[in-house]
């Protein structure tokens, strides 16, 4: 091979140098073409697997909704333990026939019991003054699509602390939740209901009477078991700030336990009385101040307003219903001398709607079915309990319509203040 002079030598790295410089030059030019697309939003330089990546990371959940209804109080006095009479035992189905429809069209349905489970062994079945109702209920209620029962009211002692116990066990064995009392220490004080994705905290309390002894509690007027204390979930009017350190205590845990909306059941309130007390007012407003989001009321067996409260020192609101009145019972107007005519015989059907978006959990309609208790005989007396919702029930029309009349009266601006700040349908037009 003939050795390279020195030119030829300056000619070859001269070529390389070129070489090494165009190959610099086309890098730095691809480098700014793939930026320069990438900033104008052309996705041809993005492969079908990064393309697949970037979809995922930007695909939206789908929004969510879930629709909680609640009705009044659900007793069984004497007359209704005597209609309810089979050849071999109970039935009291006949309550919620024309109920049952609309209870099963909500996610969650969600009753007031008022009385006990306390079975044979706590004497005969009896109405009025201490509840003692058959086992069969319980499966009459789990069939007619309620879901969730509130049993902490003034009648949930009315067996006795073993009936308190024994109820529990009832509502379990019937595939029923509920809160308010419990059958044994373990179980929860409040619940977080997981509905359609949505984690709703629920718990429910009832006004103690006044008593002599400090340490105890007393419902109806009686002192209860110092073991059933921690039985059930009650408040005093006397010591309102222990309430309202348990009430935040309650929602301190159901937000821990992933609770994203707040009701509180209150069985509080005056029997009969078709406005709230300055009691319910002053608890309904501590309680909007803590953040609850709905209080739905109980006891005084009328219907009472309904209200927007709003929050002191935040914009937090809380919609108030104070009292859904009776679901079924034997208060009839012929019956009660100090009860209002005819109001006795009413309830709503109270429900509201949440939507979950984004992570975010917001109310966003509230509405009512007004209900009236139809009494009737057939073989003793019979109880079915009626919706108002437009359905043509010829024979019993003019009651409904007066039933109608009665509920809108009570709820009509309230119920009309709560769905224009929320933006929804109005009921009563």
């Amino acid at each position: 091979m003939k050795k390279r002079t020195r030119r030829q030598k300056a000619i070859i790295r001269r070529r390389i140098f070129l070489s090494l410089c165009a190959l610099v030059l086309v890098g730095a030019i691809a480098l700014i073409t793939t930026i320069a697309s990438l900033l104008s939003g052309d996705t041809d330089v993005i492969t079908s697997s990064d393309t697949s990546s970037y979809k995922e990371e930007i695909k939206k959940e789908p929004d969510t909704f879930a629709t909680v209804l609640s009705i009044g109080d659900i007793m069984v006095h004497q007359p209704q333990l005597d209609g309810g009479k089979t050849s071999n035992g109970y039935d009291f189905s006949a309550f919620f026939k024309k109920a049952a429809a609309t209870y099963q069209k909500a996610d969650l349905t969600v009753g007031n019991l008022e009385l006990t489970f306390g079975g044979k062994e706590a004497g005969p079945y009896d109405g009025y003054p201490n509840f003692n109702t058959p086992d069969v209920l319980a499966q009459n209620i789990k069939q007619s699509g309620i879901d969730l029962l509130m049993t902490s009211n003034n009648h949930s002692y009315d067996t006795g602390f073993s009936g308190l116990k024994r109820t529990a066990r009832i509502l379990k064995e019937n595939g029923l939740e509920f809160t308010g009392t419990k059958e044994t220490l373990s179980d929860p004080e409040y619940l977080v209901k997981e509905v359609n994705g949505i984690k709703i905290g629920i718990v429910n309390f009832t006004y103690e009477t006044k008593g002599k002894d400090p340490n105890r509690k007393y419902l109806n007027g009686g002192a209860i078991n110092a073991e059933a204390n921690d039985y059930i979930n009650t408040f005093s009017y006397q010591r309102l700030e222990k309430f309202y350190a348990q009430a935040q205590s309650v929602i301190d845990g159901m937000k821990q336990n992933g609770a994203e909306f707040i009701t509180f059941y209150m069985h509080w309130g005056e029997e009969y009385q078709l406005t709230a007390n300055n009691w319910q007012k002053t608890i309904a407003q501590k309680l909007c101040n803590m953040g609850v989001d709905i209080i739905i009321g109980g006891h005084p067996h009328v219907v009472q307003p309904m209200e927007l409260i709003r929050a002191e020192g935040s914009e937090h609101t809380t919609i108030c219903i104070y009292s859904l009145g009776n679901a079924v019972s034997n208060q009839r107007r012929e019956l009660i001398s100090s009860a209002r005519k005819g109001h006795t015989e009413d309830g709503v059907m109270f429900s509201y709607t949440l939507k979950k978006s984004d992570g975010k959990v917001s109310l966003q309609s509230v509405d009512v079915i007004p209900t009236w208790v139809h009494k009737y005989s057939n073989k003793g007396w019979k109880y079915t309990i009626y919706p108002i919702d437009g359905t043509n029930y010829s024979n019993v029309s003019s009651k409904l319509k007066e039933s109608y009349s009665r509920t809108e009266a009570i709820l009509k601006n309230g119920l009309t203040e709560c769905q224009q700040h929320l933006g929804c349908e109005i009921t009563f037009k």
